[in-house]
């Protein structure tokens, strides 16, 4: 081995890194993104979560039940109801992670030691269903002298239960299985697409539809097309394994269920387009892919819980397809909800799609250069 020759190619390598400004970018910018997601977007303490209450005593004691919970800071009131009926609605249309009940005989109940208050948690995410568990903590009375504190909390933990409902089972592949379908179609699809019009500048193909008369739109969707069947393969993929080894269950319309995929692949492939008229190479189009899927895989809410985001995270997360269809597919496949109760979810992906769709189609020009 020649030192002169292997210095060269060393050297060599380098100036073409310091030409290529997205590799740059990427020695860079994903050390940053990791190191601010992880470090000030992502947080396992649960705080905030969105709360119905439904005081049915109305008593002087329930009122102060309900005020020692809310100074838990697990959970913020969202509305306020008069039935329980009222809460599970909210806990199926996904307004809601948690429902507190009052009975109108909460003092009787109390002082007799039984069962004085119930704690409705979405069990679709388990996150939520651990991060209510503190929530029964709370002392029914906490000017109570007659008992110690540990007898006060095992005297608590009786009173006050916590129903967890679409996954009593707490079993973790019933809330990842419906998420997996939205993380396996932003990684494949924006893939797929970012490559496909740099695919065909590298290989010449180019020149041959720039000499034909389609137009514009008819190209990028003539390239989008065939993969919405392979997306709803790789749906069906997962549907059915995800049915047969883990037996996660489909309570809502399987119509619905492939409606909110298709939109979420047509949504990733317009991403896709729109990245590949930004790339001037396959290997370009694949790093920019990365930008992409970090921030959606881990701020969506798949891995880390999105209540315990910061406020402004949480702001920019909603700007991220993924984020509304993870909260479509669980409140169909668990909660059984219908796409008209959960219809804000799917006019923000349907407003991005046509968004990021009408860019692509203005950004793509037949051309060479």
């Amino acid at each position: 081995m020649k030192w002169a020759r292997l210095w060269a190619v060393m050297l060599k390598e380098l100036r073409q890194m310091r030409r290529d400004r997205m590799t740059l970018a990427m020695i860079v910018g994903i050390p940053v993104m990791q190191l601010l997601l992880f470090g000030y977007a992502i947080n396992m303490n649960l705080r905030g979560l969105h709360a119905g209450i439904a005081d049915q005593a109305n008593s002087a004691g329930s009122r102060a039940l309900v005020m020692d919970m809310l100074a838990t800071g697990v959970i913020t009131p969202t509305m306020t109801v008069d039935t329980p009926e009222q809460l599970m609605d909210a806990l199926r249309r996904g307004e809601i992670s948690v429902g507190v009940v009052v009975p109108p005989d909460f003092e009787r109940r109390r002082l007799d030691g039984r069962e004085a208050v119930q704690v409705l948690v979405d069990g679709s995410d388990s996150v939520v269903q651990t991060a209510a568990i503190q929530l029964a903590q709370t002392p029914l009375d906490s000017s109570s002298a007659l008992a110690n504190a540990t007898g006060a909390r095992e005297t608590t933990q009786r009173q006050i239960s916590v129903v967890s409902f679409y996954n009593p089972e707490r079993r973790t592949a019933v809330n990842i299985v419906p998420g997996l379908i939205g993380v396996i179609l932003t990684m494949t699809m924006v893939m797929f697409t970012a490559v496909a019009i740099v695919r065909e500048r590298e290989r010449g193909n180019m020149e041959l539809l720039i000499a034909t008369p389609i137009s514009r739109g008819e190209l990028m969707f003539g390239k989008v097309l065939p993969y919405v069947g392979i997306g709803l393969i790789q749906v069906s993929l997962v549907l059915v394994l995800g049915s047969w080894l883990f037996r996660v269950p489909i309570r809502g319309g399987l119509f619905d269920v492939y409606l909110v995929s298709m939109l979420l692949v047509v949504c990733n492939l317009g991403l896709g387009l729109m990245i590949s008229t930004f790339a001037k190479s396959q290997f370009q189009s694949m790093q920019m892919t990365m930008f992409v899927f970090l921030p959606s895989i881990l701020l969506s809410g798949f891995m880390f819980p999105f209540a315990g985001m910061p406020t402004l995270v949480q702001h920019f997360a909603e700007i991220v397809p993924l984020t509304h269809f993870l909260r479509l597919i669980r409140g169909i496949m668990l909660r059984g909800a219908g796409l008209m109760e959960l219809w804000p979810e799917v006019l923000a992906m349907v407003a991005f799609t046509g968004v990021v769709m009408a860019a692509a189609i203005l950004r793509f020009r037949k051309r060479l250069d």
